[in-house]
């Protein structure tokens, strides 16, 4: 019987079997970044050990980063002293930093890609729960804790249990007007919230393999708010296509050879899954999240759910959200007046996000609502200077966006964008908890990028496709 990728990947890097039952699993790449990492550092230090294997360490700052300017020191005393400590210790450490002069600096999931260091048939980890991105290429991607980040820096592996392997296909094509976050949600509200917890996610079917590694990865990254610990799509001529030529890649005859290998890692077309879940594109709408979990989703244009149709466990979880939320069951999320508009995170902030954004907006007389505070956060340098050089900067400041320097802003609100009192935002990032955004009391709704740019400019949750009906006709 054939193998998933998930089980060539995991069996490859298994060192051996531990007496817990776990595996002990070699780590081809760990990513670290400004706050998870201090403290793993200094658990080193107090045991005067080394970083084994430095050449696989790569680190940059983003979660506290300022997006209004990056100028040193930081604005913020403690946030400067977090950058000093990352500085401090790759630097004795002898590992790489992207740091803000190095113009490669920006989000760890987003540089992780477009610098060609996440590659097909990795194993991966980073001190960050998003890590479940770099799934996209085909490799299986942790998100793990301080004393993990600990011992995967002091031995290069990790202590794992080996999951199960769900494979979601989602068949035909998606309606113009929908994107690759309302496929994440829409499986997220189909499973729920914990229905991929022991499990590893296959995303495939018609539409993941149209998907551009951009898509993939908006997916990818929202695997762990669905419970799985780790999501992937199998490699394929997209993916060596987006890899070819980038900076840590392989080239001349170690491209051929990645390729030749890259290509084995796929699931085997007899492979044996321990659930297969299908859904069609068609049957997919935009979706808006209106709760506290992003499984608590409905399509923008229907009412908001009744308690009585989740199950008996949920319903307090559900009132609880109507109550924080400030709406209720029966009545349209659509209409709902927003405060906020944030387009960035590691979830929608590359290239091909601000540029769909700017295919409904460009040439035409849309302005933000004069109540709304709109950004636009680029999720790396790199993202920003192509941006800046296509012009686009001036399109989203002309519609009344907030151009911003690179970082995670306002997904977690570790930095000064933060959201005040009860307001609402709709938001392309990922998570909409309690008080994700800055503040204990502020209210998130997660859509897509150009959903949200609809709400900016509406000033209050509106459907895209009516908005921007001239322009709409692909996806993203």
């Amino acid at each position: 019987m054939g193998q998933t990728l998930y089980e060539k990947v995991f069996d490859a890097h298994a060192v051996r079997r531990l007496a817990s039952g776990q595996h002990q699993l070699l780590m081809g790449l760990h990513l670290i970044h400004e706050v998870t990492s201090p403290q793993a550092f200094s658990m080193l230090r107090e045991r005067g050990l080394a970083v084994l294997y430095p050449q696989r360490t790569f680190a940059t700052v983003d979660h506290i980063i300022p997006t209004h300017s990056q100028a040193r020191p930081l604005a913020d005393p403690m946030a400067e002293e977090m950058l000093q400590h990352l500085e401090r210790n790759c630097a004795d450490f002898g590992i790489q930093f992207f740091a803000p002069s190095s113009g490669s600096q920006g989000i760890v999931h987003v540089i992780g890609p477009e610098l060609g260091l996440t590659q097909p048939g990795m194993t991966i980890c980073c001190g960050d729960s998003h890590t479940s991105t770099h799934g996209a290429f085909g490799a299986i991607a942790f998100g793990i804790g301080t004393s993990q980040v600990r011992d995967v820096l002091a031995t290069q592996c990790l202590a794992m249990e080996k999951l199960r392997v769900r494979r979601i296909e989602v068949s035909g094509r998606l309606r113009p007007g929908v994107y690759a976050k309302d496929v994440i949600l829409s499986i997220i509200a189909k499973l729920g919230a914990h229905g991929g917890v022991g499990y590893a996610y296959e995303y495939g079917g018609d539409v993941f393999d149209r998907f551009s590694m951009e898509e993939r990865m908006t997916v990818c990254n929202m695997s762990i708010e669905g419970g799985a610990r780790c999501g992937y799509v199998n490699p394929d001529q997209t993916t060596y296509e987006y890899l070819k030529g980038r900076r840590f890649a392989p080239s001349g005859a170690a491209w051929e050879r990645a390729v030749g290998a890259w290509d084995q890692v796929r699931s085997d077309p007899d492979a044996r899954y321990d659930d297969v879940v299908r859904m069609r594109g068609e049957d997919i709408e935009p979706v808006v999240t209106w709760g506290i979990t992003p499984a608590q989703s409905t399509p923008v244009g229907a009412p908001l759910p009744d308690r009585s149709r989740y199950p008996e466990e949920e319903r307090d979880l559900v009132d609880e959200a109507y109550r924080y939320m400030q709406l209720r069951p029966g009545t349209p999320v659509r209409g709902a007046k927003i405060d906020v508009a944030f387009i960035g995170s590691c979830t929608n902030g590359r290239l091909s996000d601000f540029e769909e954004v700017v295919r409904h907006i460009k040439g035409r007389s849309f302005k933000v609502a004069s109540h709304v505070k709109a950004l636009i956060v680029p999720g790396s340098q790199a993202v920003r200077q192509e941006l800046v050089r296509l012009g686009y900067d001036q399109i989203f400041r002309e519609a009344g966006f907030e151009f911003r320097e690179a970082g995670c802003s306002m997904c977690l609100a570790m930095n000064p964008d933060k959201l005040e009192g009860t307001q609402l935002c709709a938001s392309s990032s990922n998570r909409n908890f309690k008080g994700r955004q800055g503040s204990p009391t502020g209210r998130t709704l997660l859509m897509s990028p150009v959903m949200v740019a609809a709400a900016a400019i509406a000033g209050e949750v509106t459907d895209a496709r009516e908005l921007f009906e001239t322009t709409l006709g692909g996806t993203t």
